[in-house]
């Protein structure tokens, strides 16, 4: 049962807690893999409207500083221009 902060109901949560204990390794994994689209797919969103005239490169290059850090940023853009001669 989780502890600590939480805005979810108790029953609630336990309720949620058993249905996960009761899905299966391919279903876990699947939920696993659809909350990290949606957690990066916000991530993105959110990038792009706190910078509304950048580039879909400049945003891409800025989720990978904010994710991965800014010195594969930076690599990344030297690759990309590199690229471009």
């Amino acid at each position: 049962m989780m502890r600590g902060l939480s805005d979810t109901d108790p029953e609630t949560a336990r309720v949620h807690v058993d249905l996960l204990r009761r899905a299966s390794p391919r279903q876990r994994l699947r939920l696993a893999f659809s909350l990290s689209r949606t957690v990066l797919s916000l991530s993105r969103d959110t990038l792009a409207r706190s910078q509304p005239g950048s580039s879909p490169q400049e945003i891409a290059l800025r989720f990978v500083a904010l994710h991965y850090g800014p010195h594969l940023a930076d690599e990344v853009r030297a690759d990309l221009a590199a690229r471009r001669r």
